[in-house]
């Protein structure tokens, strides 16, 4: 057994990628403080950071986001990372960073990196970016396979996966993490309100329970606690927890905004034993994958276009939404 730890951070979005550098800093001050402030009760060893505690896509071209805040993965701030990671023997799973890749120069993925104390173990970019909203390009845009785009690490403290944000809002992209053997998922969030920790909407809540429950997986959530002030229009209510395989809210952050840290512990034991023995709520196992066609049907359909635009992305919703219309 070991302990993970939910950390919300509430930074000012940086305007520059000069400006990241702070923010690394002092997530890496988190990590110190995490580990040696617990250490006499709990062993903390996976620390989950939110989405876009490197940088927002505060632009609105592709253009714009390359040019000033876009880097790319891995990094000098991985890098950073790496070196506490070992000191300390832990796992950290980044804040995500708007990742430029060379083989893709008109691009620019939302991505998060689990580090270790060798080094950067995956990287996972954003494959429901929140339409029309964001930019960024996913993995199906650019003919990435599953075992590419969903990569979980085998580790010492057992097998981790990740998925950004919105991605949780689709069943079927956690769903693809569990079946390619995460026993963690960690979930890397800037989740705003209404749609946050509080009743009555709750979705933060409501989507980490169900993800682990239809799962059979541990969800460590870290969500961004930052006031409107700092992102407009957007404020986010943090509410950062770790849910346990059935369900349990083992540990949550009141939600509101700031910096907070909760950590709670991760059983793998427990969670393979129940995986193991288990013959009813066996959803993994159980699923009749024949009887759903749905996901044999094209619905959004890739981008063809780069740089990806605004007015593409919302000719592509209206592709996706005909086609349920149709029945195609």
């Amino acid at each position: 057994m070991y302990y993970a730890a939910a950390c919300q951070t509430a930074f000012d979005c940086p305007t520059t990628r000069d400006e990241i550098g702070d923010r690394t800093r002092r997530m890496c001050e988190i990590v110190e403080h995490t580990i040696v402030g617990y250490e006499p009760f709990f062993d903390v060893r996976l620390l989950v950071f939110p989405e876009f505690a490197h940088a927002a896509p505060i632009y609105d071209t592709v253009a714009r986001l390359r040019d000033r805040l876009a880097v790319p993965v891995p990094n000098e701030h991985t890098d950073r990372y790496q070196r506490i990671a070992k000191e300390y023997g832990c796992y950290i799973q980044t804040g995500s960073f708007l990742e430029a890749d060379p083989d893709y120069p008109e691009a620019v993925f939302n991505s998060t990196a689990l580090v270790g104390p060798d080094g950067v173990l995956t990287i996972y970019r954003k494959v429901n970016p929140w339409i029309p909203w964001e930019l960024h390009a996913s993995p199906h845009d650019v003919g990435a396979t599953p075992l590419d785009a969903f990569p979980v690490a085998d580790t010492e403290i057992g097998r981790i996966g990740v998925a950004i944000c919105y991605d949780w809002l689709f069943p079927e992209t956690i769903r693809q993490i569990a079946f390619a053997g995460a026993e963690v998922i960690c979930r890397v969030s800037a989740y705003m309100d209404p749609w946050g920790a509080t009743p009555p909407m709750d979705w933060w809540t409501l989507f980490n329970r169900a993800r682990a429950v239809e799962n059979t997986s541990y969800v460590v959530a870290a969500n961004q606690g930052a006031a409107l002030a700092q992102y407009p229009p957007f404020s986010w209510p943090g509410g950062s927890m770790v849910v346990d395989y059935d369900g349990r809210v083992l540990a949550g952050a009141d939600p509101g905004p700031g910096e907070k840290v909760v950590v709670a512990p991760i059983d793998l034991d427990a969670l393979r034993g129940e995986r193991l023995r288990r013959r009813g709520h066996d959803m993994r196992a159980h699923l009749r994958t024949e009887i759903h066609d749905y996901l044999s049907r094209p619905h959004l359909p890739p981008s063809d276009r780069t740089p990806i635009t605004r007015e593409d992305v919302e000719r592509r919703i209206r592709r996706g939404r005909s086609s349920i219309e149709d029945g195609d």
